[in-house]
């Protein structure tokens, strides 16, 4: 996601609260706002791919989906 389309997503925020917006501008918004959360999630994932946790008895853990924990 480009500084520019942070700009626009914020712009059409703007617009949106003081005069409102075209069908146009809300289908831009709709999809602009969509982009940004989509480049969020992937942003988290990776983080969280190279997120360790660590035990009380010292050993690492990889932080995993809920629905890929191994059985213990």
């Amino acid at each position: 996601m480009t500084q520019d389309k942070i700009d626009r997503i914020n712009e059409l925020a703007r617009k949106q609260r003081s005069e409102g917006l075209t069908e146009e501008e809300k289908q831009e918004q709709y999809l602009l706002r969509r982009e940004y959360i989509e480049s969020y999630k992937r942003s988290l994932v990776s983080q969280l791919e190279s997120t360790y946790i660590v035990e009380p008895d010292g050993t690492k853990r990889k932080v995993t989906k809920k629905d890929e924990t191994p059985l213990n």
